[in-house]
């Protein structure tokens, strides 16, 4: 058993970090698939070789997804306490929550500290991982098919282009454009 735990790297602020930048490169050179996460190739071909040699170490795609289940808990943690409690925000200067100083004594870490990796949590776990972002909760009214325009509001439908007879080429009509 002494042989297993010697193999197991743990997590050191240094290799999150460094881990956490590394998602958020690939994350801005499109290297998620389609569902918006990194795929088990892109990690084990671009993320950890890199990660590995930086920090001299043996990260597997195991401990990646442990790692990456904690940046995601971390981050919905964010998420639902500026969600539930009013008057949060973010300010991306300083990098700290922000609300009225006598409000929410409890939460005055959130006011006061840093939160660094905020930002780079959002661009590297947001698109996967639930936010509440589009939920409905019964009794909610809702028309989904204005629901689904607003979502849409670029289209390509043949419909939003008129042809241009100077051009010679479809562009956009003005119905589309003062949308």
């Amino acid at each position: 058993m002494r042989n297993s735990q010697a193999k197991y790297n743990v997590w050191t602020n240094e290799g999150s970090n460094e881990l956490l930048k590394l998602m958020v490169d690939a994350a801005m050179r499109g290297c998620r698939d389609k569902n918006g996460v990194f795929n088990k190739k892109t990690v084990d071909k671009k993320i950890l070789p890199t990660l590995n040699k930086k920090l001299g170490c043996e990260k597997t795609i195991t401990q990646y997804q442990s790692r990456l289940k904690w940046f995601k808990q971390q981050y919905n943690n964010y998420c639902k306490f500026i969600r539930h409690n009013s008057g949060f925000g973010w300010d991306s200067v300083t990098k700290k929550f922000t609300t009225k100083d006598e409000s929410h004594p409890k939460h005055e870490h959130y006011r006061t500290d840093t939160f660094e990796d905020y930002e780079d949590l959002r661009i590297a776990v947001r698109t996967g991982t639930a936010t509440g972002k589009y939920s409905i909760v019964l009794g909610d009214d809702t028309d989904t098919r204005t629901f689904e325009i607003e979502e849409n509001k670029e289209t390509n439908l043949l419909d939003d282009y008129v042809f241009d007879y100077n051009n010679g080429e479809f562009v956009q009509s003005d119905k589309q454009e003062s949308s």
